[in-house]
């Protein structure tokens, strides 16, 4: 007896829906890599239909105080945690990420971002009223800026989705968000806890939207006249098509986008604990993360040590099926993600050295061995590129100075770690590198209130913080005569 795929729907002005057309696409489990649900492909007709509700909506949004979005909010993640364990489940069909860590480390955090920002909702703040030319008085006023069409990526779709959101709402604007075509299942439920609290508070139910599709479905989002901010979490070819869509009516644009994150470890450190450590912030999630510790450069005179320590470590690190609570991963996304990071590996130079991994795990699903590759130049492929997969570089460097020129040696630009005990190279390490980030004897933990963003190609605007708030503001000045 064969099981009926489960049937996801858009999410448009407070009803769940199929494309206007009826096209679908398939979801696939990559724990199987069998299909598990169908999704709409959502077009023309669905997009017009979700800026609609979104604009019809952003009026009352706009003009509520911020003390009745803030419940709102802080409503969303009081559901968020009574549906904790049906996220947690659906985001790992979704994904196929472990349960355990999904329960542990993307559910609290989630929840503690919506009432960041929640919060942030009553703490706007700008330059105080006063006189600039005689007899007038100036105030700055700062607004929503709108309808918001957003885009959230593939490796983090339930967190990612919060990330757009969360702020988005907060300033007072109104959202259509698209998740990935491959991870539509966990916004969908996010849908209709949302769907829930605008219900119990009387709001209309157009201040947020969701769309399932592909690269047509946000293309055409992104294009359309209605929205004034186009947000995309995604890869720096997705980064740069959303910027030239936007362009052609001057939207504003906030890019999250690659990295390719140096791990620079001096001689002084603690190399067992840094090994350790970097293999787990490397391997997390299948290394896929834009921040993940993925490119390390080692000190020569500690390189073998080092290299011993950290392939020691991957060789422990498990992934496995989500049930597994002893698996740090599961599989890479998606049969296509799969292909890439294997790419990687074939296509290495002879140079280069595996030293443990470099192999597809099973032959169900997507699963990819802990991999840490060695004897690389700085620019090899996969030192320049960005794998997204559970893959660990390892060069050596010689003093401070060609440490940072390897570092800022790539076209990302997001994050970065420095492991010293030397505090002064600490400081003077987080000051040459060029990264919108920089770990000192850590690598990967967030907190809502600091930044997240990067620099170059990694793209430009802030998530979490109140710097991430701001960029769903726009400024206006109101000046008035005294006379």
């Amino acid at each position: 007896m064969t099981t009926e795929p489960r049937r996801l729907r858009n999410y448009i002005a407070g009803e769940f829906r199929d494309a206007a057309d009826g096209r679908t696409t398939e979801i696939v489990n990559p724990v199987t890599g069998e299909a598990y649900a169908t999704a709409p492909l959502s077009g023309a007709a669905d997009v017009d239909a979700a800026m609609a509700a979104a604009a019809a909506a952003f009026p009352h949004w706009r003009d509520l105080v911020p003390a009745e979005r803030q419940k709102v909010l802080l409503k969303i993640a009081d559901a968020f945690e009574a549906r904790a364990e049906d996220l947690v489940a659906t985001e790992s069909e979704n994904t196929g990420k472990p349960l355990a860590l999904t329960r542990s480390e993307e559910v609290p955090p989630m929840v503690d971002q919506i009432r960041f920002f929640a919060g942030a909702a009553r703490m706007l703040e700008g330059r105080s009223a006063g006189e600039y030319m005689e007899g007038m008085t100036s105030i700055i006023r700062r607004e929503p800026v709108g309808v918001c069409a957003q885009v959230a990526p593939w490796n983090y779709p339930m967190m990612m989705a919060v990330w757009k959101f969360a702020p988005a709402l907060a300033a007072g604007n109104t959202v259509v968000l698209k998740p990935s075509d491959t991870t539509p299942a966990s916004t969908v439920l996010i849908a209709e806890i949302i769907d829930g609290v605008l219900e119990e508070l009387g709001h209309p139910k157009g201040i947020f939207n969701v769309l399932c599709g592909d690269r047509e479905t946000g293309r055409l989002m992104v294009e359309h006249q209605v929205p004034a901010m186009a947000s995309i979490t995604g890869s720096v070819r997705a980064g740069m098509q959303v910027a030239e869509s936007a362009s052609r009516d001057l939207k504003r644009v906030h890019l999250e986008l690659g990295g390719k994150a140096p791990v620079v470890v001096f001689e002084d450190a603690d190399l067992a604990k840094a090994a350790e450590d970097i293999a787990v912030a490397g391997f997390f999630n299948a290394g896929q993360d834009c921040t993940a510790a993925t490119r390390v450069l080692v000190h020569a005179s500690v390189h073998d040590e080092f290299v011993t320590a950290l392939a020691k470590a991957a060789a422990e690190t498990k992934t496995g099926l989500p049930d597994d609570e002893d698996v740090l991963y599961g599989p890479l996304n998606n049969d296509n993600q799969l292909a890439q990071v294997a790419g990687f590996i074939e296509r290495l130079p002879g140079h280069a050295t595996v030293e443990t991994g470099g192999h597809r795990v099973g032959d169900k699903g997507f699963f990819y061995a802990p991999t840490v590759v060695t004897g690389l130049k700085q620019d090899d492929e996969i030192v320049q590129k960005e794998v997204f997969g559970p893959v660990i570089t390892v060069q050596s460097f010689t003093d401070e100075d060609q440490a940072v020129e390897y570092a800022n040696g790539v076209e990302y630009a997001l994050a970065s770690s420095v492991w010293t005990k030397d505090h002064a190279r600490a400081m003077r390490m987080s000051k040459a590198l060029d990264f919108g980030c920089v770990w000192i004897n850590t690598h990967i933990p967030l907190v809502a209130e600091m930044p997240h963003g990067g620099f170059k190609k990694s793209g430009y605007g802030k998530d979490l913080s109140a710097y991430g708030f701001e960029d769903y503001t726009r400024i206006k000045h109101v000046m008035t005569s005294l006379g």
